[in-house]
C-alpha cells in the first residue's frame, strides 16, 4: 500500500536563493479525521510531518460551518456557510469564528458557479472581502473538478494560486494541494474545505463535512 505521507522531501522543493521567490508549499491532504468517530482532514507537509487538521464531532454536524487548525489545535480558520444564500455561498474567517465573533474578520467569499454553459471550466469563484471598487479585480476563479482532483484557483490573469492535484495509487481521499505563496497554505486549505463541501463524494448525506442547514 501506498504511503499517504511518505517521510521524505519532495524532490521538487528546494531551498530558494535569497534572489529566487519564495517556491510554493506542497501539502499531502488526507480526507480523514486522526480521531476516532471523526470526519475531517489530515494534512502533512513535505516532510511528511503533520500540518493542519480538521475534526468534525459528531455533535458538531448541526453547525454549518468547519474549523481549519494547526497541529497544536489553535484554530486558524473557519469557513461557514452563508445564510439565506440563493447559490451554495461559504465565508472563510480568520480565526474561531463563533468563539470569537468579534476578533474573527472574514477574508475570502466562495460561491458554487451556476451556468447554462456545460462547456464552461469555472466551478466556483472567489473573492476576497476587500473594498467594492478591488473585489471585482482580485476575484479568482475555481476551475477543473474537484471530484476528479483536478483543479485550480486563478488570478485575474489565469496564473494557479492554488492547485488540487490527484496522488498516484492512493485514491480520491489522498491528494495533493500545491499552494502559492501569495494565497497561503492555510487559506488553500479553507477553499479545499469549501469544494469538498461543494463537490465532495459525500455530499447530500449524513457523512457531509457541513449539513446543508443555516447557519444559527
Amino acid at each position: 500500500m501506498a504511503k499517504v505521507h511518505p517521510n521524505a522531501a519532495d524532490p521538487e522543493r528546494r531551498p530558494p536563493q535569497d534572489d529566487q521567490e519564495e517556491p510554493p508549499t506542497v501539502l499531502t491532504v488526507w480526507r480523514k479525521s486522526l480521531l476516532f468517530n471523526c470526519h475531517g482532514f489530515t494534512v502533512f507537509d513535505a516532510r511528511g510531518d503533520l500540518a493542519f487538521r480538521v475534526d468534525c464531532y459528531a455533535a458538531s454536524r448541526r453547525r454549518a460551518e468547519v474549523v481549519l487548525m494547526d497541529v497544536a489545535g489553535k484554530p486558524l480558520l473557519t469557513v461557514r456557510r452563508k445564510r439565506l444564500s440563493l447559490t451554495e455561498h461559504w465565508v472563510i474567517y480568520d480565526g474561531d469564528a463563533a468563539a470569537e465573533p468579534a476578533k474573527s474578520r472574514p477574508l475570502l467569499s466562495v460561491r458554487r458557479h451556476v451556468s447554462l454553459r456545460a462547456s464552461n471550466k469555472a466551478v466556483a469563484h472567489v473573492t476576497p472581502h476587500t473594498s467594492a471598487a478591488a473585489a471585482s479585480t482580485a476575484e479568482y476563479v475555481v476551475e477543473g473538478s474537484y471530484g476528479r482532483r483536478a483543479c485550480a484557483v486563478r488570478d485575474a490573469r489565469g496564473d494557479a494560486v492554488a492547485e488540487v492535484r490527484r496522488k498516484e495509487s492512493v485514491g480520491d481521499d489522498v491528494f495533493r494541494l500545491v499552494a502559492d505563496p501569495r494565497l497561503g497554505a492555510p487559506l488553500a486549505m479553507g477553499l479545499v474545505i469549501a469544494l469538498d463541501e461543494m463537490f465532495g463524494a459525500g455530499r447530500g448525506s449524513a457523512r457531509s463535512l457541513l449539513r446543508r442547514t443555516w447557519s444559527v
